[in-house]
């Protein structure tokens, strides 16, 4: 796929380590423009390793990364920012810093030394804070946050970015079931507006709720790749994972598969009704998490 196919990320013969041996190996991959991409995999094989190479923090021991066809490595970091925001595992925020001053570090790669702070980034900024629930919290300090606020502060962040490609390193993290999903939604719905989206989730069961692809690793290596429904598969996950499991399609639209158990099939419902089902999915979800 070329860019004029609509490739906006693409990766090209990634052989990517942090010693003699490498993580991934020879790795291809092409993001079309406006796909939600999941990575999915058992942990070790690669996908974390694989999403900080797309987003330009980790250089490839061969090969290369391209962004709307031109070599990452190729162009200055200010100008992949304003394309690509990444949102890593365990970020660190600087001490003393608040809710609203960490967003506004998103906007960093906007800035010029003729152009600096504007209404527009101020509206970037509330507007983050608002999606993702944080604007009574925009004067508290960062360091204050209980686990699940402080990853909602930095996903503030990364959307004040306001860029077209989101990469996210299981966003999820230390969330509790409800705000799981709430992200999820309001990351499905960034992508209903025609953002392009890769992230690297454990969960399965969200993973082929939410995405419009699936990437499944093994071993360095992509092993499966394409619709949730054809990737996640009894034979597939335990393949990659030697972890058992059966599958089952729901007639639910928005919940794609569910997990045969001796629950009740879980389907459509008011807000109370989606937090229970995010629990029974999450709960049916560790037999093949990863």
């Amino acid at each position: 796929m070329s860019e004029a196919d609509g490739a906006v990320l693409t990766a090209e013969g990634l052989t990517l380590g942090y010693g003699a041996d490498p993580v991934v190996r020879d790795l291809d991959l092409e993001v079309a423009e406006g796909e939600f991409t999941v990575i999915v995999g058992p942990n070790g094989c690669g996908k974390s390793t694989l999403l900080k190479a797309l987003g330009r923090v980790n250089r490839p021991v061969s090969g290369r990364v391209l962004l709307h066809g031109r070599d990452v490595r190729a162009q200055r970091a200010k100008a992949v920012a304003r394309r690509m925001a990444l949102l890593p595992q365990g970020p660190i925020a600087p001490e003393g810093i608040t809710v609203r001053a960490l967003a506004a570090r998103g906007r960093y790669p906007h800035h010029t030394l003729l152009r600096q702070w504007s209404p527009r980034d101020e509206e970037a900024v509330d507007g983050a804070l608002e999606l993702t629930g944080m604007t009574d919290l925009g004067d508290t300090l960062v360091g204050s946050l209980s686990g699940g606020q402080r990853q909602r502060a930095w996903v503030a962040m990364v959307l004040a970015q306001d860029t077209g490609v989101l990469l996210l390193d299981e966003p999820t993290t230390y969330l509790d079931i409800a705000h799981q999903y709430e992200l999820l939604e309001l990351f499905a719905d960034l992508h209903r507006r025609g953002r392009t989206i890769v992230a690297v989730l454990h969960d399965l069961a969200q993973a082929s709720r939410f995405a419009t692809r699936l990437v499944m690793m093994a071993g360095g290596r992509v092993v499966a790749d394409g619709a949730p429904e054809d990737v996640v598969t009894a034979r597939l996950v335990a393949d990659a994972s030697g972890w058992p499991a059966t599958w089952c399609p729901t007639p639910a639209p928005e919940l794609r598969w569910s997990f045969r158990t001796n629950g009740p099939e879980v389907g459509r419902g008011d807000r109370a009704q989606r937090s229970r089902r995010a629990l029974y999915s999450s709960q049916c979800a560790r037999r093949v998490s990863w």
